[in-house]
């Protein structure tokens, strides 16, 4: 239902935040299994994510947002469903997993947490895992510290990676989701750099 509301006042959105991509803008609408990873600002940033691709993305967020029934109904209405931070939740990436093989999309805010002093955090390793079992391709999108304080909404995209082109042969598979982590890191890292230049 709120997707719905998403497209309805889909344009009233882009009057009102202006919003504009960079990158490869194309990536947002990749068709099949995707997964796509966002630094987390805000609560809104499913909703804000929903606009400017024209998939529905399936999202993960931490079980407390679901303890009220307001929240439980809104983030259920995103297509959201709980994963229990600070711990292995094999429930939650088996979720993920079995969305992914139906060909649908699933949006992950690696960090776990919203970002801090707009910085951020250290991915969690979860992401490596999903994308590796799952061999989707990973878009890495980086959307503005500022976007809510101005109203002004900007975001970057990168181009699909995928988990087997950045596994070492010989190496176990936690040492290669570890180098998988470091390179979704180091390509968020250069998305904000970029970005910011703009």
């Amino acid at each position: 239902m709120i997707y719905i509301f998403a497209l309805l006042f889909k344009p009233l959105y882009w009057l009102v935040f202006r919003p504009k991509v960079y990158g490869c803008k194309s990536a947002l609408h990749t068709k099949g299994k995707v997964i796509f990873i966002c630094n987390h600002v805000a609560m809104a940033d499913p909703f804000m994510l929903a606009v400017i691709s024209k998939r529905i993305i399936h999202f993960m967020a931490k079980k407390e947002l679901f303890d009220n029934p307001l929240g439980k109904f809104f983030f259920k209405n995103l297509f959201v469903f709980p994963v229990n931070r600070g711990s292995a939740d094999i429930k939650s990436i088996k979720n993920a997993i079995a969305l992914l093989e139906k060909g649908k999309a699933f949006g992950i805010f690696p960090e776990g947490r919203r970002m801090i002093a707009d910085r951020m955090d250290e991915f969690e390793p979860g992401i490596a895992l999903i994308a590796s079992r799952s061999e989707a391709p990973v878009v890495p999108i980086y959307m503005g510290n500022d976007n809510y304080r101005k109203f002004r909404f900007r975001y970057i995209v990168g181009e699909p990676i995928y988990a087997k082109d950045c596994a070492v042969k010989g190496l176990s598979r936690k040492e290669n989701d570890k180098i998988f982590v470091e390179k979704l890191t180091n390509v968020m890292h250069g998305l904000q750099a970029e970005l910011e230049e703009k």
